[in-house]
């Protein structure tokens, strides 16, 4: 391993520790911030390229084995927990944080060849808040998601605190960004058999028990303050709401896509019941 003991932040290779509030810039550079003991973990364990750690010498102890396994040796950073106490959400980093790669793109028509049918894809449109983002991949992983389309008006999955709100299940869930959502749900119906059905809360049309989800489908979510927008509900095949109490408009995108998924997977008799 490439261990480095420091005692400042300064230097180009830490500049993405120093700038966690900034990850558009951490986007823009091609790279993402992993931060606490789970997530690190998982990323230590996946594909992805880490570029570096940045950790106490507690953390290299525990983590040292993870970090020999590294094809690409990344390199450590190891400093004092009072010098990781003072980049911003210490509280939630737990003094151990990495820098990666974000991923290679991924096309669709790579995840159509690759995945068995029945297709499950999610589709996000619009959908900006990182930490609802970040619990919503969780939520595909969860559920045996194939891929997660992401809409050209949504963020990341990426994103810092995508990442930890996902609890590194990123890492192993295909992202594919597209440039135009509402043309590539009409593709999927057209060229592939792929129903897509819309999340929203403000529709009388159907409940989300009256859809059949065994075959070909995909989910599509929106912000929680616009919902989807008109061009993309106009091209879903369905558009479907979870039934609930009055008064109450209409459940956080995660809750919703973790009931929408759990029917999915309901129906195809990935759940029993008991």
């Amino acid at each position: 391993m490439n261990i480095l003991h420091i005692e400042t932040l300064e230097g180009a290779e830490l500049q993405p520790y120093r700038t966690l509030r900034r990850p558009l810039e951490h986007q823009q550079q091609g790279i993402f911030v992993a931060e606490g003991k789970k997530v690190v973990r998982k990323l230590l364990e996946s594909d992805l390229e880490t570029i570096s750690v940045l950790l106490t010498p507690e953390w290299l102890d525990e983590y040292k084995q993870f970090l020999e396994q590294r094809k690409e040796n990344p390199t450590v950073f190891v400093a004092p927990k009072i010098l990781l106490d003072s980049i911003v959400g210490f509280n939630l980093h737990q003094a151990i944080m990495a820098v990666a790669k974000i991923p290679k793109p991924v096309t669709l028509e790579h995840i159509l060849t690759s995945s068995s049918k029945p297709y499950l894809f999610c589709a996000i449109d619009g959908l900006t808040n990182a930490e609802n983002l970040g619990v919503l991949v969780r939520n595909c992983a969860a559920f045996g998601i194939h891929a997660i389309l992401v809409g050209e008006t949504s963020s990341s999955p990426y994103l810092r605190r995508a990442v930890r709100n996902s609890m590194g299940t990123v890492f192993t869930l295909p992202v594919v960004h597209l440039t135009n959502l509402a043309q590539t749900l009409q593709e999927l119906r057209s060229m592939h058999g792929v129903r897509s059905v819309a999340a929203h809360p403000h529709t009388d049309k159907k409940t989300i028990a009256q859809i059949d989800f065994t075959t070909n489908s995909c989910l599509v979510f929106g912000s929680e303050g616009e919902g989807i927008s008109p061009t993309v509900l106009d091209a879903c095949d369905d558009v479907v709401a979870i039934p609930m109490k009055k008064g109450v408009d209409s459940l956080n995108v995660a809750s919703a896509s973790a009931v929408f998924l759990y029917e999915v997977q309901r129906q195809r008799g990935e759940i029993k019941n008991n």
